[in-house]
């Protein structure tokens, strides 16, 4: 059997915290895994940038909750689910996920939580474990199952590398430019192509 692994933010949801520093006027809010490679580095910039403003989780939330999937999202994890077990592997925060996990239909979410004092403001964050879309993807083969893994970022590299099959989906010029190894696209209709190329079966668009 085999299981389609996926990132969600800039795969399908847009970079919640890019929205976020859009609405505040934050430039600095905008960097990402795209950008910094180290997630502890990023989140610590975050978290301080949050504290220095004054701004706390039911401000992200209120900016959340405005958010849609990515155009043709919710089309594409439906044609996955009917071809794959499908699982989502972010770094997001489970106290962010709820309002963009509903509108694609809930799929399986593996990601981290936000540690937050009486006041709302976020103090820490919490991950589920280290490299853990890379952990993630070692445990499926550790009961057989066969992974293909999409992703955009530096902390999707060792999620693909890891799984059977790697693909880029979005992803930037210097992440596409860093790992040439793995086939990159820019439109659904295409990642369903590469998905369809890496199935050791015979699957139909």
């Amino acid at each position: 059997m085999e299981i389609a692994c996926l990132d969600l933010e800039g795969v399908l949801v847009p970079e919640i915290w890019i929205e976020f520093a859009n609405k505040t006027g934050i430039e600095a809010l905008k960097a990402t895994t795209r950008d910094i490679p180290d997630y502890d580095v990023l989140m610590k910039q975050r978290l301080r940038i949050l504290d220095e403003h004054n701004l706390k989780i039911q401000d992200i939330q209120d900016v959340i909750a405005t958010l849609k999937p990515l155009e043709g999202a919710r089309e594409f994890v439906d044609w996955l689910r009917e071809r794959f077990q499908v699982i989502i592997l972010s770094d997001t925060f489970y106290e962010f996920s709820q309002p963009l996990m509903r509108q694609l239909g809930f799929p399986t979410l593996f990601c981290h939580r936000l540690i937050t004092d009486d006041e709302g403001r976020v103090t820490d964050y919490k991950l589920r474990q280290a490299d853990p879309k890379r952990q993630s993807i070692r445990a499926l083969q550790t009961i057989y199952y066969r992974t293909i893994a999409a992703g955009d970022s530096y902390n999707d590299t060792t999620m693909l590398a890891e799984a059977d099959a790697g693909i880029l989906f979005h992803a930037p010029q210097n992440v596409i430019d860093e790992f040439p190894q793995f086939p990159a696209v820019h439109t659904y209709e295409d990642l369903k192509k590469e998905f369809i190329k890496a199935s050791n079966r015979d699957l139909s668009l």
